[in-house]
């Protein structure tokens, strides 16, 4: 079974698209799935990370926020191979 991420992320957010875009250049080494949920779709979600978005999360553990952070995800994804 492929690990897993969520990305909380929303429509209007550069930075969301950026780190999204970023995450695809581990597709290569890693097979991996992204959950992309938009934060002002659920009001639980918009109240508990408000405008601390993009924020990527493997279960609910928190490997980065804002903006991609390479090592980290390669260390999440090189541990769930």
């Amino acid at each position: 079974m492929s690990p897993r991420l969520t990305l909380i992320s929303r429509e209007y957010c550069h930075l969301c698209d950026e780190m999204r875009a970023a995450l695809e250049q581990f597709r290569g080494r890693y097979d991996f799935e992204v959950d992309v949920v938009d934060v002002d779709r659920d009001p639980a979600l918009e109240e508990r990370w408000g405008d601390k978005v993009p924020v990527l999360l493997d279960g609910e553990r928190e490997i980065c926020r804002y903006f991609l952070d390479h090592a980290a995800v390669e260390a999440r994804l090189g541990r769930m191979k």
